[in-house]
């Protein structure tokens, strides 16, 4: 009787046997050793591969080899193995290959068919997680560099959701601070309806209005003066600053808001200007442990290897020598909320990566004040910019960061052409309505796919023609290969709801092991997401996937389906079914919808 084990099970299982072997030929002392089991470099290998022999021979004084034999001789005495794999053969000069027993792999397909979560298990013991992302600063509007932030939070978010646990998604937007001093100031010298009256102008003017009180605050003294005590009367609660406040950041929320429904982001505002009322008893923690120094009349921290330029010891400014308050003491605030309010045992800060110096000196810092320990973990979650096709920084002709807001047009009017000059190539007649929301899902697809696609922690080239291209690993792609299989549904008149459960699953070609194998390994890719945060590792397994399954059903190469005889035919659209139910959730973990028909 075979019995279903999720995949990380499955290896979880061949770990312990490899280390039971280890330690009966070897001794106790390579008890826990990682047998270095990682999937076959080619399906000719098997499955999995294990190096572990290679590893040992300085340690053991004998030939890779040798040690593989005597593992593989334990491994098959032992018998568990022989469960789910065949016997373990050695390659090379003392590789240990795994192929697993294909009725084991009809049995695992089998049973992921009934299972809501196609396999993936719940966790006995959910984390509360707080995911920080997109972040933008009001009376500026979302431009660019906000993309990243926003669509790989979103996208860790929705993984540890589905994993079963308990996330907030938390925007800590720019809404307090030395900013709003400035704008405040300028506008009631030039518009001063707009401290007073809702939308007296709209976002983009306030932009201009923000970069010309910036430019007076750099040259004015007695305007930098002023800014400054507006700034004090709006941290101390004079009713004039809070409603000018009040309005502007009104204002930018809903402008931020259309970008949020575009993206489908889900996300809670708690911005600086909430920690505000925590800022002193932040200090004072710090100074009953300890750790203040007066520095030049500003209270800093001091912690050990963080320097400056020079190798001298850099503070940590908490609080500046005119009685104000910074980001840090905000960030602080935070982390201790987060820990003390909240209950968070997990945090994870998503901003670029030229904030990772900052973000390690605020963990250190909350360290040494007691409040962060083994038990909770925060994380910076750093990425690299957006840039050009020449390679450097996004930006207009003009020079000016693109807005998030046009940036989101071009694409859809661009999928648009696209699909238009494809349906016209096709001699296809559809709707207005088909072509504006297969469009629209095309543009914005392409989009958070180009970009969750990449390696977070590296730079990447934004380009229009290669993210909305249908070859190749992009978001078209892998929503074609979805639409292919509802035409499988469509042209055999099937519904694959309707499928019966428990019909027995039969893997006869090559490239239906192939794909088996490759959907078996899904909770082992989310488990690795989970744990590391790189959700381009779900894109390049969906774009394998992708690959396999037009592999599966290439008309040359591949297998039959609709004209299959019984039982194949059920059990290659249970095939069918199971790719294009993996590559919808998988996609709807990266914010992507799928498309009936493209």
């Amino acid at each position: 009787m075979w019995m279903f084990l999720p995949m990380n099970s499955t290896l979880h299982t061949i770990r312990c046997q490899f280390n039971q072997a280890m330690v009966t030929q070897f001794g106790e002392h390579l008890a826990g050793t990682d047998p270095l089991l990682v999937p076959a470099s080619h399906p000719k290998f098997g499955d999995y591969q294990s190096n572990i022999a290679l590893s040992l021979a300085k340690q053991l004084g004998h030939p890779p080899r040798t040690i593989a034999q005597q593992l593989v001789h334990q491994l098959t005495v032992d018998g568990e193995l022989a469960k789910i794999c065949e016997p373990p053969a050695i390659a090379g000069p003392g590789f240990i290959n795994l192929r697993l027993h294909t009725p084991y792999l009809e049995q695992q397909l089998q049973a992921i068919q009934a299972h809501p979560r196609l396999g993936i298990p719940l966790p006995s013991h959910p984390q509360p997680i707080i995911v920080d992302f997109s972040s933008p600063n009001i009376a500026k509007e979302m431009h660019v560099g906000h993309l990243r932030s926003t669509i790989i939070g979103d996208s860790i978010a929705r993984i540890l959701e589905f994993q079963g646990h308990h996330v907030i998604r938390r925007n800590h937007v720019g809404d307090w601070g030395t900013q709003f001093g400035m704008l405040i100031t300028y506008l009631r010298e030039v518009c001063p309806q707009a401290l007073t009256t809702a939308d007296a102008i709209d976002l983009g003017n306030l932009v201009t209005f923000y970069q010309q009180a910036k430019q007076r605050f750099d040259t004015d003294e007695a305007f930098q003066h002023t800014a400054r005590t507006e700034v004090v009367k709006l941290q101390s609660g004079d009713p004039h600053s809070r409603i000018a406040w009040q309005l502007l950041c009104e204002q930018s929320r809903r402008e931020f808001q259309l970008i949020y429904d575009w993206l489908d982001i889900c996300i809670e505002e708690r911005g600086e200007s909430f920690y505000n009322p925590f800022l002193p008893n932040v200090v004072a923690e710090l100074e009953d442990a300890g750790l203040i120094v007066k520095d030049a009349g500003a209270l800093c921290v001091f912690v050990d290897g963080f320097t400056n330029k020079d190798g001298d010891p850099l503070p940590l400014i908490v609080q500046k020598s005119d009685g104000g308050f910074n980001y840090a003491t905000t960030d602080l605030a935070a982390i201790h909320y987060r820990i003390q309010t909240e209950g968070a045992t997990r945090i994870i800060y998503v901003t670029d990566a030229g904030q990772s110096h900052h973000f390690a000196h605020i963990f250190a810092v909350a360290r040494e004040v007691g409040w962060l320990n083994d038990s909770i973990q925060v994380v910076h979650v750093p990425f690299g910019l957006v840039q050009g096709e020449d390679g450097k920084k996004l930006k207009t002709r003009s020079g000016e960061t693109i807005r998030l807001k046009d940036l989101l047009d071009e694409a859809i009017a661009r999928a648009r052409t696209d699909l238009i000059t494809r349906l016209k190539a096709e001699e296809r007649e559809e709707t207005d309505e088909f072509i504006q929301v297969v469009s629209r899902s095309i543009g914005l697809a392409a989009v958070k796919y180009a970009d969750l696609s990449q390696n977070r922690t590296s730079n990447y080239i934004f380009s229009f023609d290669k993210m909305l291209d249908l070859r190749g690993n992009t978001a078209p792609y892998l929503l074609y290969a979805y639409a292919r299989i509802q035409g499988i549904s469509r042209k055999g008149n099937i519904d694959f709801t309707r499928l019966p459960n428990g019909i027995q699953i039969h893997l006869q070609h090559e490239s239906e092991l192939v794909l088996t194998r490759h959907l078996l390994q899904l909770d082992e890719i989310l488990s690795e997401v989970e744990r590391e945060l790189l959700p381009n590792r779900l894109c390049h397994y969906l774009f394998e996937l992708s690959q396999k399954f037009n592999q599966f059903y290439d008309k040359d190469r591949g297998c039959p389906v609709l004209t299959a005889e019984e039982p194949l035919r059920t059990s290659r659209l249970i095939i069918c079914n199971l790719t294009a139910r993996t590559l919808q959730l998988g996609l709807s973990l990266l914010g992507i919808p799928v498309l009936q028909r493209m």
